[in-house]
């Protein structure tokens, strides 16, 4: 099967929203009047971000999910993707599984592939996406990271940290019982996008990142884009734990004996967990909580920003604990 055969068989489509979609030298976009392009990139690499094994269909998902998790972040509806794909094989039942994944989520959030390209090579997948942010009275909605002031909220949505217990059990670095595992294992291959959260958000988060590297790592892109510093309750986290448990009584419900320090690093440095951290004003308390309930979310307030640079992590008793949590780094 070549190329072109392959692209035909697996990932054509009519265009419905593009003006011109899969068959030409370009695609074309027309953004909406009154509206900007919000676009976004990331790469998927077999070895670095999934292992070999992982299913193709989970694998399809997953890699349409971490792009769409960054419109979500910026505020901006979907509207279409490329795609890139490398391939070891034209292999057809990974790639009807893959394209299954692919298709199943972006038709959930009427996002249409447009273009991309394909070749012989090590498994790799890059998928650049296009979404589409109001601009009302010459301003734009899209959520930055450059926006949180002194005394906003900081909020964090969804459960941190079940990614993070996946692997680390596929790295024989913990051993949890089999329910537990399945529950952490698709929140890592196949996480949920927080694109209705992000939509419900435009005009009330003054600022916003989605956390793929780790929440301490990306809350320190907010605090550096928008010259800011802030507090973090950390015993507030226990509210936003996934599928693992926290600290206290817990821990022999389920049959797993976590450390204090275990803990805290899933909650504060895990990575691969897409949900979104955001910062908006006390005077939004309620509204927020309705972006919640609307886009059927579930929201955590964890700490504040401050005027003071840095960023603090404060025990219930009012103690401060050390920073010791590093972000995910693709070089290190």
């Amino acid at each position: 099967m070549g190329e072109f055969d392959l692209i035909a068989r697996y990932f054509k489509r009519p265009a419905r929203r593009a003006a011109l979609g899969i068959g030409d030298d370009c695609a074309l976009l027309q953004p909406a009047p009154g509206t900007q392009l919000a676009i976004s990139c990331d790469m998927l690499v077999q070895g670095r971000h999934f292992f070999a094994d992982v299913n193709p269909h989970s694998l399809g998902h997953k890699a349409l999910a971490v792009n769409l998790s960054d419109l979500a972040a910026c505020g901006a509806k979907p509207l279409a993707f490329t795609l890139a794909l490398a391939l070891p094989e034209a292999n057809e039942p990974w790639l009807a599984a893959f394209a299954n994944g692919l298709f199943e989520l972006a038709d959930a959030h009427d996002c249409e592939l447009i273009g991309g390209d394909t070749t012989a090579g090590p498994l790799n997948i890059c998928i650049t996406v296009f979404g589409e942010v109001p601009v009302v009275n010459g301003q734009s909605l899209a959520l930055l990271r450059s926006g949180a002031r002194a005394g906003d909220d900081l909020y964090v949505s969804g459960t941190l940290g079940d990614a993070r217990l996946a692997l680390n059990v596929q790295l024989g670095k913990l051993s949890v019982p089999a329910p537990v595992l399945l529950a952490a294992r698709a929140r890592l291959e196949r996480p949920t996008p927080r694109v209705a959260l992000g939509l419900a958000l435009r005009g009330l988060a003054s600022a916003a990142i989605d956390l793929s590297d780790g929440l301490m790592g990306d809350l320190g892109h907010i605090l550096e884009c928008s010259q800011v510093g802030a507090t973090v309750q950390v015993d507030q986290l226990v509210q936003c734990i996934g599928s693992y448990p926290g600290p206290g009584p817990a821990e022999n419900q389920v049959g797993i004996d976590f450390s204090m320090a275990q803990w805290r690093t899933l909650a504060l440095a895990g990575g691969d967990d897409y949900e979104l951290l955001f910062a908006a004003s006390p005077h939004h308390r309620a509204a927020v909580a309705l972006a919640a309930q609307t886009s059927q979310t579930p929201v955590h307030r964890i700490g504040q920003i401050d005027a003071s640079p840095g960023l603090r992590l404060l025990h219930a008793q009012g103690q401060l604990l050390p920073n010791q949590y590093a972000s995910f780094d693709h070089f290190a």
